[in-house]
């Protein structure tokens, strides 16, 4: 009786158990699909289905650098990106559009750099006065990433002749593609095993040299900007030759060993066979 009793609570034991397991899980899972659907703050959740003065802007950010790097709505305008009643409250830090004026200060928040080489610019100093702002070239929503793309006729001429743009343009070309070569000989390295933290280190140095190079309408400027910068960039790439030559010492060395190894064991073999 005393087995059974045990066996009996034993079991019981194991069902409440099992129960408290389910339900644990069935309390879990809820909050996981909750979870995963609050992923998305409401202000895309919101003006995605309004009309399309207010839909665009979501609809434009979603194909932007801003969408890539996870930077929402809020980022920018301020607000309660997880509460719809508060998301646009003024005690929640919305700052909603600025004026054109505060433009630069506004993008400037996370931009700190790229706002003191515009405000120093032609085009800084002309703010306010008719000058183009940060969205004029970058767009407000479609943000693209930087590249000499956005130098391009079409943006260009509407407010001025293209022919000093074109002129800067040219100049910086050949320095972007180093730039782009270079960046992606050191991902090879990278995935190679080979330490190439003092090479990011130098190309990010320089990279944002040549980044200062975009707001500056001086010709003569930023040709010889260019020039150096591009001397300091055969500086990195005269480096990854030196790894490379290395590399490839290192493998007909090895191809080499390998080599003499097995003439070794051919010879061997055969001095055997002879003596057999």
């Amino acid at each position: 009786m005393r087995y059974g009793a045990r066996s009996k609570e034993a079991r019981i034991y194991k069902n409440t158990l099992n129960g408290l397991l389910v339900a644990l899980v069935l309390l879990i899972l809820p909050s996981q699909v909750l979870a995963q659907e609050q992923q998305e703050i409401v202000c895309t959740q919101c003006h995605t289905g309004l009309p399309e003065k207010y839909s665009q802007p979501v609809k434009l950010w979603r194909s932007s650098i801003h969408a890539v790097n996870d930077i929402g709505c809020n980022a920018c305008h301020g607000g309660d990106p997880k509460d719809m009643a508060n998301a646009m409250s003024p005690a929640r830090g919305f700052l909603g559009v600025p004026k054109e004026i505060e433009t630069p200060a506004f993008c400037g928040r996370c931009h700190i750099g790229v706002m003191k080489d515009y405000l120093s610019s032609a085009h800084g100093k002309a703010l306010g006065k008719g000058g183009p702002t940060c969205v004029t070239c970058h767009g407000s929503h479609l943000v693209l990433k930087v590249s000499l793309e956005l130098i391009n006729e079409k943006s260009c001429t509407r407010c001025h002749d293209f022919e000093r743009a074109k002129l800067i343009k040219e100049a910086m070309l050949k320095t972007e593609l180093l730039i782009v070569a270079i960046d992606a000989r050191i991902e090879g390295f990278k995935g190679q095993g080979v330490d190439t933290g003092k090479l990011e280190k130098d190309l990010f140095a320089v990279r944002n040299r040549f980044h200062t190079l975009f707001h500056d309408v001086d010709v003569d400027k930023v040709k010889k900007e260019s020039a150096q910068i591009n001397a300091d960039l055969k500086k990195i790439d005269t480096v990854m030759q030196g790894l490379d030559d290395t590399r490839q010492k290192r493998k007909i060395v090895g191809a080499i060993a390998v080599a003499g190894a097995l003439l070794a064991a051919l010879l061997f073999h055969l001095l055997r066979k002879t003596y057999s």
